[in-house]
């Protein structure tokens, strides 16, 4: 297991609790019980089926309304080739029905795909379904008693997790459990991003401004004049769709031209237009939309936002940090209030451990070009960290945890700068980007100096997949061509 001398003792947690049954979640818990050392590991998944954004929830079921719909939509294929979407160790992904015209996987593809890898830890009990986290609340070292001491209320004491029984779509009853640690995967499509437009909460509150977390569909759409706001993936298809049946022209605000990542098709019927500078909600029940160039649309009826999503998991709640010496401690949120700046799960290391107290970790804070297997790596490395204390995959102290946030932060605004006054909305703390390559990499090494037999198992990150992973977005515009080809069809 490599020959690094301990710096200090770290924790070797046997509980694990992991939140969350999409991609990250999934991985993580067939890494950890498989790759690590630990006496148990079990997730819990609130919704009724594994698979995440990529489960949509079944319209044939005679149930109440979901209380978490997916942000997927009938009709998705997704943007990543099966090669990029294939966990290690595991049957790869299988090629697409319409490869080569067709080669990316759909919703229903890859929803099967997440079903058959998990299916044997559901069979186990390892994978609790219908289970909400509603409380996840960091307790204090036994050995630091209360008021104790210089150090005061210390943490080290594991987690308690209150879960709530969601069967049927019904509030069941609470439990109380406790773990050793916890893995956080719920991914960030809890917290959809609004523009700060003025104006735009007022058409919240009338029903006529909709995030593309909301989007199922063209239907109801008919003949409405719509502006939609972004040019991201969610955007540029949400305008695709609607092109068919809206009226036309169909309006989409972009700060700037569209990424060369995002791709979509010309289309005349869809006019690409200014930011917004303000709204106003008129008494007919329309919008009108004051651009920045001076332009005004009047007579719109719906505004369709696709800005995205951020990360802030709400039901996490920390001892305050630095210890307290108060003979009582009240948790505090994981996010405090007003929220950071820029965006972020504060204080963590490596995007994955929390540096206050590194039992509590997140897989899916970072943000990747290729979730599912950057999931894979890290999982393992977390696997690894814990499992194996005495090799210090990771700083001793909470000062040297913080440092990779401090740089990132100080990285971050520095490309911000370097953009002039308007930087792409890509360029955030929790988007890896063009930092990447080198992050997996560098987590990759740590890991085969764990385990040599990974090397040929894992994803290699070499010159020639991340060439392979570029390529793939040039596919994806040959596969939105070929599919318009067939239109009628």
């Amino acid at each position: 297991m490599g020959s690094l001398e301990p710096l200090t003792p770290l924790p070797h947690p046997q509980r694990v609790l992991v939140i969350g049954g999409g991609p990250t979640g999934l991985v993580t818990l067939r890494n950890l019980i498989q790759r690590g050392e630990f006496s148990h590991v079990e997730l819990v998944e609130r919704r009724d089926d594994v698979g995440g954004v990529w489960y949509l929830d079944d319209p044939t079921k005679e149930t109440a309304t979901p209380c978490w719909p997916s942000p997927a939509y009938p009709n998705l294929t997704g943007n990543v080739l099966p090669t990029f979407l294939s966990f290690s160790s595991y049957p790869p992904f299988p090629t697409p029905p319409n490869s080569p015209n067709q080669p990316f996987p759909t919703l229903q593809e890859t929803h099967e795909y997440l079903r058959m890898f998990a299916a044997p830890f559901v069979a186990s009990g390892k994978i609790k379904l219908n289970t909400e986290v509603v409380r996840v609340e960091e307790l204090p070292s036994p050995l630091s008693a209360e008021g104790q001491g210089e150090e005061g209320i210390v943490s080290g004491g594991g987690w308690k997790v209150i879960l709530r029984d969601r069967s049927n779509n019904k509030q069941g009853e609470e439990k109380e459990e406790h773990w050793d640690a916890v893995v956080v995967a719920v991914g960030w499509y809890d917290n959809p991003v609004w523009p700060p437009t003025p104006g735009l909460n007022i058409l919240r509150e009338k029903g006529v401004a909709k995030h593309a977390k909301e989007w199922r569909g063209a239907k109801g759409y008919e003949g409405k004049k719509i502006l939609i706001i972004g040019n991201a993936n969610s955007s540029n298809d949400i305008a695709a769709h609607l092109a068919p049946v809206a009226h036309v022209p169909i309006y989409q605000s972009q700060r700037r031209e569209p990424w060369f990542l995002f791709k979509s098709l010309p289309d005349a019927r869809i006019h690409k237009v200014s930011p917004v500078a303000r709204y106003e909600y008129t008494p007919s029940g329309h919008v009108v939309a004051h651009l920045e160039d001076g332009r005004v649309l009047e007579g719109v009826d719906y505004v369709l936002v696709g800005t995205g999503y951020r990360p802030s998991p709400k039901f996490i709640y920390l001892l305050p940090h630095p210890p307290s010496s108060s003979t009582k401690v009240e948790p505090v949120p994981l996010i405090p209030t007003p929220a950071p700046s820029p965006a972020r799960i504060p204080n963590l290391h490596r995007l994955i451990l929390h540096a206050h107290n590194p039992t509590l970790s997140f897989i899916g804070a970072a943000h990747s070009y290729t979730p599912f297997i950057t999931a894979d790596l890290i999982s393992t490395w977390l696997a690894f960290a814990w499992s194996f204390p005495e090799l210090s995959l990771y700083p001793p102290s909470i000062e040297q945890r913080l440092v990779f946030e401090q740089e990132r932060l100080k990285k971050m605004e520095e490309r911000r700068k370097g953009a002039g006054g308007n930087p792409s909305s890509l360029v955030v703390f929790s988007i890896l980007g063009e930092d990447e390559d080198e992050y997996v990499r560098a987590l990759r090494r740590e890991v085969v100096g764990v385990d040599k037999g990974l090397d040929g198992v894992l994803p290699s990150w070499s010159e020639e997949m991340v060439k392979e992973r570029v390529g793939m977005y040039e596919l994806k515009e040959g596969a939105l061509w070929w599919a318009k080809s067939r239109e009628g069809v």
